[in-house]
């Protein structure tokens, strides 16, 4: 089994969910006792949404180098950065380092496409949704047509990430605003959504969304399982 290197904290709310699902997929694969033979560098989450918020993408870039060298030097045999937004430095990451950066765009899209969608609806940061880190790698890799929310709606689904789901604090308010502006995102042509921040996951699920939805978290953590597990 090959030594997976996970980006974490970012929140730590999500970074546990990729631990728990790694974990469970080894065990589902292998049997037994089996576990994921792993490396986590958690950061103290709110140093990096200080970064964040004062644009100090540099610097953000820079510490997230210094930990995935150090998770390749620990012994890790690819990297995974356990946050969408974060993505946004994903070229510079991989260039730093030798092993493979698993993107976590590229598992979400590709189910995507073998699911045969083709538009789709992306919730995430205010980051993840108005730049085109993200955005850009399903356009141009992928030929998918992704659609956000307007800016009012871009606004109440950041929101709800940071002053909730990065806390862990779950609310069916919140859950009923994100419905609504899927079903928005339905009405402008979405045929599938994007659940494009590793917390959303946390509050939407399949049940409730007028549409489908794909989990980037659960996507991206089976990920890493294939590849762990390749040369089973």
């Amino acid at each position: 089994m090959k030594t997976i290197g996970l980006i974490g904290g970012m929140s730590w709310e999500s970074s546990a969910e990729y631990y728990r699902l790694i974990n469970e997929g080894v065990r589902e694969r292998l049997g037994g006792l089996h576990s994921a033979d792993c490396l986590m560098y958690s950061f103290d989450f709110a140093e990096i949404e200080q970064l964040q918020s004062a644009g100090a993408w540099d610097e953000a870039t820079a510490r997230m180098v210094d930990v995935a060298r150090r998770l390749e030097a620990g012994g890790a045999a690819c990297v995974l950065i356990c946050t969408n937004t974060m993505h946004r430095m994903a070229d510079d990451v991989q260039a730093a380092i030798r092993v493979p950066l698993i993107h976590i765009a590229d598992p979400t899209a590709e189910v995507i496409c073998r699911d045969g969608y083709h538009t789709v609806g992306l919730l995430g940061t205010i980051y993840t949704m108005e730049q085109d880190f993200y955005k850009g790698r399903l356009r141009e890799k992928y030929g998918l047509t992704v659609l956000t929310p307007d800016a009012a709606d871009r606004q109440a689904v950041n929101r709800i990430i940071y002053d909730e789901l990065v806390c862990g604090t779950i609310r069916p308010e919140s859950r009923d605003l994100y419905i609504e502006v899927i079903e928005r995102l339905a009405q402008r042509g979405a045929q599938a959504i994007i659940l494009g921040c590793t917390e959303i996951g946390l509050l939407i699920k399949p049940e409730h969304s007028p549409l489908p939805v794909y989990d980037t978290t659960a996507l991206h953590a089976a990920a890493a399982v294939d590849f762990a597990l390749s040369d089973q």
